[in-house]
């Protein structure tokens, strides 16, 4: 089988029954030796589905008697395809996405509900080519934002509250592109120049990330990554942006003892030791084994030798107890600020598992402060955009310990990442063009007890 759109409909079949959906789609991809253009389809079809769930629904819902919860899944699904490539895919022609879709029906068990398939799909064609939206939507800014750019209505209120409509349109929006893959270059193995170099022969285009010193930005398709020049020798990994920017706020020095207590896959971990130049000690600390020792194939990779793995959960690990003159906490949390990285994190998320998170985080950074010696620092930084994960927990850090205190000492960052306090550092993906981050430096003072 090698129908693109037949592949599609498996993996978001999994994912309709649970499955992640990069789990799902990685699953389906490796039964079957795709032409580079058909394996490009199905991924976007999968992940845009997966995506645009709530505004097809919404669609479905519209165009048919039925609602769409009310239809048999698999159609459900099946419909999901052939709308996405009717609204979201310029280069598919309308008459490919009807016949298409007509066809998944009949081969997937609806031979008798193909003439249903082919009336929706007909009956949207036809309402887009009268008006520029042809989908119903309501007043409600709220549920409007969360119809039109699907995403559930709790996490459009977050960035509402904080960002005002006109904003949070653009940060929908955002999120909804196919992400782009920033690499940092390894400055001990390779340089920026060298690796650039190195790709413009291999026919692949990057571009440089303004006040990142090792940062490239691939542009265009380049096939699978580790096939680019230079990953084998570890010339460079593979690191967004902003997560490069957290290292960069830690600002370890060569010599020092710095401990990364949630450190797992190690981008960050393999960043610090190179910044220290591979001269001093990290830590790597994280719970689940398996992750940790894809940690240690990327510091091989990279020929890091500074790294030492310490498996177990940080809330529990008292030898390092004023050890580290250093701690990142990148903690576990809800990714809202990477959602166009991970097409589902919006559906799995909930106001209740962010409430879990904050405890988590609030603990975290409670029992792994005491890590760090007198007058060290330790950055505390998160990848989402949620106010009770970021400034809500700091806040309470800070009013329970207040030998600790923000330093504003800010680095060379991009103009507008920045919120009030002075500190404070939010990355908006929308304004910076880089994943949604939070991050914050704290120094413990010497009037600590």
């Amino acid at each position: 089988m090698t129908n693109p759109r037949q592949i599609a409909f498996n993996a978001l079949r999994d994912v309709h029954k649970g499955a992640y959906a990069d789990v799902a789609l990685d699953r389906v991809l490796q039964k079957i030796n795709l032409a580079d253009r058909d394996r490009r389809l199905v991924t976007e079809l999968v992940y845009g589905s997966v995506r645009r769930q709530r505004t097809l629904d919404a669609l479905i819902d519209q165009l048919a008697t039925k609602k769409s919860q009310q239809q048999p899944p698999d159609l459900r699904t099946i419909l999901h395809l052939g709308l996405y490539q009717l609204r979201y895919q310029e280069r598919i022609p309308a008459s490919a996405a009807v016949n298409t879709t007509v066809e998944l029906a009949k081969e997937n068990g609806f031979a008798g509900l193909t003439g249903f398939a082919n009336g929706v799909l007909r009956q949207y064609i036809r309402l887009a080519e009268k008006s520029p939206e042809p989908l119903e939507l309501p007043e409600n800014p709220v549920e409007r934002l969360g119809i039109l750019h699907s995403f559930p209505d709790w996490i459009i209120q977050v960035w509402l509250e904080q960002l005002g409509f006109v904003e949070t349109e653009k940060l929908c929006e955002w999120m909804n592109q196919t992400p782009t893959i920033d690499l940092r270059v390894n400055l001990l193995r390779s340089s920026i120049e060298q690796v650039e170099s190195a790709f413009k022969s291999a026919g692949v285009l990057v571009r440089r990330i303004p006040s990142l010193p090792q940062a490239l930005r691939l542009i265009g398709s380049t096939g699978p990554i580790q096939n680019l020049p230079g990953f084998r020798e570890g010339w460079w990994t593979v690191q967004d942006s902003s997560a490069q920017l957290v290292s960069h706020l830690l600002d370890p020095q060569p010599g020092e003892v710095v401990i990364d207590v949630c450190a797992a896959p190690g981008g960050k971990t393999t960043h610090i030791a190179e910044l220290m130049g591979d001269n001093g000690k990290v830590w790597a600390c994280d719970r689940t084994p398996s992750r940790l020792r894809k940690l240690q194939q990327n510091a091989q990779r990279l020929n890091l030798h500074s790294i030492e793995i310490c498996t177990g959960d940080s809330r529990n690990l008292p030898q390092f107890q004023n050890t580290a003159d250093r701690v990142l906490i990148d903690a576990p949390c809800s990714g809202l600020g990477t959602m166009h990285r991970h097409a589902d994190a919006r559906w799995r998320q909930t106001p209740e598992s962010v409430r879990e998170l904050s405890l988590l985080q609030t603990e975290l950074l409670a029992h792994t402060s005491t890590f760090v010696k007198q007058g060290g620092v330790l950055v505390y930084a998160t990848c989402t955009l949620h106010p009770a994960e970021n400034e809500g927990v700091i806040s309470q850090f800070l009013a329970e310990y207040p030998h600790w205190q923000i330093e504003t000492d800010s680095l060379d960052l991009p103009d507008s990442a920045y919120s009030v306090p002075p500190g404070w550092l939010k990355v908006w993906p929308h304004q910076q063009d880089m994943d949604g981050f939070f991050m914050v430096r704290l120094r413990k003072t010497n009037n600590s007890e």
